[in-house]
């Protein structure tokens, strides 16, 4: 535990700023979740719109730097590449 008053306050920051950025993470996972349940039932449509979506969330994920800007890259081409994969 920290004896000093900056520190504390440091802290108190610190397990807020982690609460909201976890929120935002699974508000994404949700968004991938949703592409990979609309490639999976064959659904372009739903698949694309999901996309943008998920698109949308994971570059907020990299602009707020909770999650490399690589990282955020990779997932999306991951994503297109499920969704090109539709007929």
């Amino acid at each position: 535990m920290a004896n000093i008053k900056s520190q504390i306050k440091r802290n108190k920051t610190n397990e807020k700023k982690n609460l909201a950025n976890s929120s935002k993470k699974a508000a994404a996972h949700t968004c991938v979740r949703k592409v990979e349940e609309a490639v999976k039932a064959n659904n372009k449509e739903e698949a694309v719109k999901a996309l943008q979506l998920a698109f949308k969330h994971i570059d907020k994920l990299a602009g707020d730097r909770i999650i490399s800007k690589n990282t955020a890259a990779r997932r999306k081409s991951r994503l297109q590449v499920l969704v090109n994969g539709l007929n």
